[in-house]
C-alpha cells in the first residue's frame, strides 16, 4: 500500500485545495506569526556551513513569502533561484518584500537585478508535482513544506527527477510529537482530527533511500513556543495557515463542550504560568548520485566494449 492510500484510508489525506485557499488568506500577515519558520530556516541556513558546495540553480520549493529565497540569494549570489509555493499570494509577499529591499533610484535607473531581484522565477506549483524539467536544479531547498505532502515517496521521487547529478536536497519538516499538547487536549474532547499527521524521521530516512538518494543525514530537536492562552497557539497557527486539512476533521465548528473540555484539558499542562505548545523538527539532507549501475544480463555483457 503506497503512502497516499494508507492516508486516505486512515482519514489523514489532506486536502490541497483547503491548504492553497488557507495560506492564500494567510499571506499578507504570514511574516508577523512565522517566527518559528524563520528559525527552522536559520538554523538550515548555518548547516549549508559545513557543506562545500555551490550550485548554479537554486530550487525553494515552498518558498512562502521568500525569507529562505532572500537569504538563500544572499548566500549563493551568482545562482539563479527557482521559488516555487501553492499559494500565489505568498508570490505576491514574497515579491514585494523583495522589490521594498532595492533603493527606489536602481529600480528607477533598471538595476534592480544586482540586488538579485531579477535572478529569483516565481512559480506556481505543487512540490508534490513540480512543474519543472529534469536536472533542472544544483540545490532543491525545503523549509517546513514537507508535511503537506500526501505522499512522500512521490515527493521524493520529483526532488530526485528535478536535481542535477551530484545535486544536494536540504529540508526541514515537522515529526510525530508536533503539537502534542493540542493532540492529547482535543483526544479528551471528541473523536475527531485535530491536528496533521507527521512522519517519523526514521521511515523519511528510509524513503529518501527507496526514492535513490545516497548518503541521507537525519536529525531532530524540540522548540517549544509558549503562550499566555490556548487561543494564542491557535491564533498563531491560523495566521501562518496551518489550519488541519485533513479528511478526518470536523466539517464545521467544535462544539462549545468539546471546546471547553479541549481547553480544560490544556490548561492541566501550564507550567511557570505558560502554556506549551511544542514542535519536533526534523532536518535532513541528501545527494543524487550518479545513475544506478545497471543489472548485467548475459545479453547486455556482449554490448560492452573493453574500450
Amino acid at each position: 500500500m503506497s503512502s497516499n492510500e494508507s492516508a486516505v484510508n486512515h482519514g489523514h489525506f489532506i486536502d490541497k485545495r483547503r491548504v492553497r485557499k488557507a495560506f492564500e488568506r494567510a499571506a499578507p500577515l504570514y511574516d508577523q506569526a512565522a517566527i518559528l519558520q524563520r528559525e527552522v530556516c536559520d538554523r538550515m541556513l548555518s548547516r549549508l556551513e559545513y557543506i562545500k558546495y555551490t550550485p548554479d540553480v537554486v530550487l525553494d520549493a515552498g518558498s512562502g513569502t521568500g525569507y529562505g529565497t532572500r537569504k538563500l540569494l544572499e548566500r549563493y549570489p551568482d545562482a539563479s533561484m527557482l521559488a516555487i509555493d501553492i499559494a500565489p499570494g505568498m508570490h505576491r509577499q514574497a515579491q514585494h518584500r523583495m522589490n521594498s529591499t532595492i533603493p527606489r533610484w536602481r529600480q528607477l535607473l533598471g538595476m534592480g537585478h544586482k540586488q538579485g531581484a531579477n535572478r529569483i522565477r516565481y512559480v506556481a506549483g505543487d512540490i508534490e508535482q513540480l512543474p519543472l524539467k529534469d536536472s533542472c536544479a544544483g540545490l532543491a531547498w525545503s523549509n517546513l513544506t514537507l508535511q503537506w505532502c500526501n505522499d512522500l515517496k512521490k515527493t521524493f521521487d520529483e526532488i530526485r527527477r528535478i536535481l542535477q547529478t551530484g545535486g544536494l536536497f536540504m529540508f526541514s519538516t515537522f515529526g510525530p510529537d508536533t503539537l502534542k499538547e493540542l493532540r492529547q487536549a482535543f483526544r479528551q474532547a471528541d473523536d475527531y482530527s485535530h491536528v496533521n499527521r507527521f512522519t517519523d524521521m526514521h521511515d523519511i530516512g528510509d524513503m529518501l533511500v527507496h526514492s535513490g538518494f545516497a548518503t541521507p543525514v537525519m536529525d531532530m530537536e524540540y522548540i517549544t513556543l509558549t503562550y499566555d492562552e490556548v487561543i494564542g497557539v491557535m491564533r498563531d497557527l491560523k495566521a501562518i495557515g496551518a489550519h488541519n486539512a485533513t479528511g478526518a476533521r470536523l466539517r464545521g465548528l467544535t462544539g462549545k463542550n468539546a471546546w471547553q473540555k479541549a481547553l480544560g484539558h490544556y490548561e492541566t499542562m501550564r507550567t511557570g504560568g505558560k502554556l506549551p505548545a511544542t514542535f519536533e523538527v526534523v532536518y535532513g539532507h541528501a545527494w543524487k548520485p550518479a545513475s544506478r549501475t545497471p543489472i548485467l544480463t548475459p545479453e547486455t555483457r556482449r554490448h560492452i566494449g573493453l574500450e
